[in-house]
């Protein structure tokens, strides 16, 4: 069985970066994804952007803590992941979102045309976008074995 998500996009707001009391931190991040698609019968492109919701643990919450801001566009490789719930009212809900395995630092929108074209496929797609870190050093970018179930979120 296979469950994976790969996606580039561009961040829509700063992310939720949370640390747990067990010491472990969790980030939510919402990404924006645009597809082009030409109408032959009205002769024109169309745009469908979508939203996704990812969540990154320990390691990769600790880069996005430090470096994702809004507009900054990553690379996403994850799972997708389902949970229920039930509202105040008593209604079961629902809600799908991206646990993330790896990312990938892209840059801001705009930035790869300007700065060589980096990409997920090759070139330097590791370095931090031009902003200034939000901390000094950046800790090794290491995923857990499993994630906790429950979001603080």
């Amino acid at each position: 069985m296979v469950n994976k998500v790969i996606l580039i996009g561009n961040v829509g707001m700063d992310p939720e970066v949370r640390t747990l009391e067990s010491g472990a931190k969790v980030a939510r991040l919402r990404i924006a994804t645009t597809e082009r698609l030409f109408d032959r019968q009205a002769n024109e492109t169309k745009e469908h952007t979508e939203w996704h919701t990812v969540t990154l643990w320990r390691g990769l919450a600790d880069v996005v803590d430090r470096y994702v801001n809004k507009g900054s566009q990553i690379y996403i490789e994850g799972r997708l992941r389902t949970r229920e719930w039930t509202d105040k009212d008593n209604n079961k809900r629902y809600s799908t979102e991206i646990l993330a395995d790896d990312m990938k630092l892209l840059g801001r929108r705009g930035d790869n045309n300007q700065s060589g074209g980096a990409s997920p496929m090759g070139g330097d797609v590791n370095r931090a976008p031009q902003a200034q870190p939000r901390s000094a050093t950046p800790t090794p970018v290491a995923m857990p074995a499993d994630d906790p179930d429950d979001l603080p979120f």
